[in-house]
């Protein structure tokens, strides 16, 4: 689904990824790690096109379709989908609006119902939401959208325990866990920071990051208790010995 080679990506003229490289096969959710400042959000951006996240090397490929150059709304209409930590409001256009905008043909009521976010329809997209109700703003759209591949940045940050399910919930079927893995089309790549989301949702692999690169992958699970144990460079050091 995703192959991510040998990426490296500046902002501002400051180099912030150095020699990603990451693959996600279809029907694979995976979870990101990693300190503040070390390059989760720009990794997520880079593969999403935001402009001022520049590629100075390395390739992304999706589909099997290198897509390192295109724009994001090329990348959207191939199936690319992102809930972002904090996305903007919208002054004057109405969350139901929206719906109709990102999929003409997605059942609105339903996934509003679903998200518990019905009184929220005919309110500006985000404008005077608190947190939790941001995120699930968030997955309202990509649930209209149905992206093929769906990224998240930190689903749960911010969130009570009850929006934290629902949102988990919704990742889950963005991601068809409910469906056999041989049957799974859909991928998706999540950022956590504490790995709360992680209980309410079913993550295949996991990944470290510092300082711009990859430095370890393995059971998700297993990453985070190592991670609570003995901080990041320890996790490294446990699981991925040099």
């Amino acid at each position: 689904m995703l192959e991510i080679v040998d990426l490296s990506v500046s902002i501002g003229g400051k180099q912030v990824l150095n020699g990603v490289n990451l693959r996600i096969g279809p029907g694979e959710t995976h979870a990101l790690f990693g300190p503040n400042g070390t390059g989760k959000t720009t990794l997520l951006n880079a593969i999403a096109g935001i402009p001022r996240y520049v590629v100075e090397s390395g390739r992304i490929m999706f589909k099997g379709q290198d897509i390192t150059r295109m724009s994001m709304d090329q990348r959207a209409r191939l199936g690319i989908g992102m809930a972002f930590q904090r996305p903007p409001a919208i002054r004057g256009l109405k969350l139901k609006d929206l719906i109709k905008i990102i999929n003409p043909k997605a059942d609105g009521p339903t996934i509003l119902k679903e998200l518990d976010f019905e009184p929220f329809a005919n309110r500006d997209v985000n404008r005077g939401f608190s947190g939790g109700e941001v995120k699930r703003s968030e997955m309202v759209q990509l649930l209209a959208q149905q992206p093929d591949f769906v990224m998240l940045d930190e689903p749960d940050s911010g969130v009570d325990l009850e929006n934290i399910k629902l949102i988990g919930e919704a990742i889950n079927q963005l991601t068809e866990k409910d469906t056999r893995p041989s049957k799974r089309t859909k991928s998706g790549l999540l950022i956590t920071h504490f790995g709360h989301i992680l209980e309410y949702m079913k993550a295949d692999r996991a990944h470290v990051m510092l300082n711009g690169s990859i430095v370890c992958s393995g059971n998700p699970k297993e990453i985070l208790d190592q991670i609570k144990k003995s901080g990041y460079e320890g996790c490294v050091a446990c699981l991925c010995p040099a």
